[in-house]
């Protein structure tokens, strides 16, 4: 299994009047098929640490792989371009453009990347609803569907380019438990099924249990690569 993302003493510093620091000395791997949580009390650098993983933010040291290529010195277009094929995103909030239908929302990457025609990138929004359970929301605008329904058009949205990556910023944290259930299973299939690599930021120890492994930050460092399990005594 090689890795998909290896990142070296990453760090972040807003340079502010008394600068802060984001991200401190990170380093880590995480190969293919993987499925991971980052874990940390509010306002440890967990969303900081996945910008910085997604190439949506820039670290101040440090040095970072996605998908082999060190992102050292690239052009925003180099690493716009990284997003679009390599990384789906998956946030709390599902950010739907609320004038566009459900598959008009999962062709917006397709049509950034401009690799298919318009007919197959709307064959393939639909196969993608579908495959999720929404085959009958095709054509509804988010303020038609529920949140769970949303999240999991999000979901669609972040495979549209069929990515490797998958990063989510809490994706059930604005959830109920049900709604939050599914969206996790979903995750998990993405692993399991697709062969997919998922990083997930999240609050809920519980879940974070149930996924390979678990990178827990504490003031910007890692703290460890903590087991799924406790360790049973004796």
């Amino acid at each position: 299994m090689s890795n998909l993302i290896e990142a070296r003493n990453l760090t972040r510093i807003l340079r502010e009047t008394v600068p802060v620091t984001l991200v401190k000395n990170i380093t880590l791997a995480i190969g293919e098929r993987e499925f991971v949580a980052v874990t940390g009390p509010s306002g440890s650098g967990k969303s900081s640490l996945l910008y910085l993983l997604g190439l949506l933010d820039r670290p101040t040291e440090g040095t970072l792989f996605v998908a082999g290529r060190e992102t050292e010195g690239m052009s925003e277009a180099e690493r716009a371009a990284i997003r679009l094929s390599t990384i789906g995103f998956v946030f709390q909030f599902h950010f739907l453009l609320p004038e566009f239908t459900a598959r008009e929302n999962v062709e917006i990457p397709m049509r950034r990347l401009a690799k298919l025609s318009r007919p197959a990138m709307r064959e393939r929004a639909g196969e993608l609803l579908r495959s999720l359970g929404l085959g009958d929301h095709l054509d509804k605008r988010p303020d038609q569907m529920s949140g769970g329904q949303r999240q999991r058009v999000a979901v669609a949205r972040a495979l549209a380019n069929d990515p490797p990556l998958i990063l989510a910023d809490e994706p059930t944290g604005s959830l109920d438990s049900r709604n939050s259930e599914q969206v996790f299973t979903i995750l998990e299939a993405l692993v399991r099924e697709r062969g997919k690599t998922v990083v997930a930021v999240t609050h809920d120890l519980d879940m974070a249990a149930r996924m390979d492994r678990r990178l827990h930050l504490i003031d910007g460092m890692l703290d460890g690569n903590l087991p799924t399990e406790t360790p049973k005594p004796g």
